[in-house]
């Protein structure tokens, strides 16, 4: 989670300030009593009420408590609104817990034309607790990654230019349609998008 923390703080340092207020003011109002803390109570409250539930799960409240005191402070939320706006929110598919660092993808979902697909912690897959198709294969997120990269390296430079330059557009109005409830494409859909349309 320490990494996921770092970008956080990169990432907002880089917002402009009309958002860095945007950030704040969601703070404020996920912080209904005031008191400059979010109990969990006013997390799931907040987040449910937004039609956010896919953050609503105890594994990621925890991990963005940085210090463990039970409530989350403008900083840790910070964490939250990156994870949001970054579409990171990904949660184990066998154990539920949230996925700050390495995990594993099941290759065929990821790079098939479908939103949906299959990540799993590295105990779960290194346990083999996790049920999935039989002809699954899995990868490390890091190494989809660089595969990813190849893929794009293979397409034609005429068809990875024109793709590249709808997707920065696209990119540009999730970074401007950032609402209170923090819900905007995620990063993760517009690659599978841009690795479907160079195929």
């Amino acid at each position: 989670m320490e990494q996921t923390r770092r970008a956080a703080v990169a990432y907002y340092e880089h917002l402009p300030a009309k958002t860095k207020k945007l950030a704040r003011k969601t703070f404020n109002a996920m912080d209904k009593n005031g008191d400059g803390q979010i109990s969990l109570r006013e997390y799931v409250d907040y987040l449910k009420k937004n039609k956010a539930t896919d953050f609503t799960h105890q594994s990621l409240f925890t991990a963005l408590d940085k210090d463990g005191n039970g409530s989350l402070d403008f900083e840790e939320a910070i964490v939250l609104y990156y994870i949001m706006q970054s579409g990171r929110a990904i949660s184990c598919q066998s154990c539920k817990t949230f996925l700050a660092g390495a995990y594993f993808s099941c290759s065929q979902c990821f790079f098939n034309v479908s939103d949906s697909t299959y990540e799993i912690c590295c105990a779960c897959y290194g346990g083999k607790n996790y049920t999935h198709h039989g002809d699954a294969i899995f990868c490390d997120n890091y190494t989809l990654l660089r595969q990813s990269r190849s893929v794009i390296q293979e397409a034609p430079i005429k068809k990875r230019r024109k793709v590249l330059k709808s997707h920065k557009k696209r990119l540009l109005v999730a970074e401007i349609t950032v609402g209170l409830a923090g819900i905007t494409v995620g990063v993760a859909d517009l690659a599978s998008k841009f690795y479907c349309s160079i195929m």
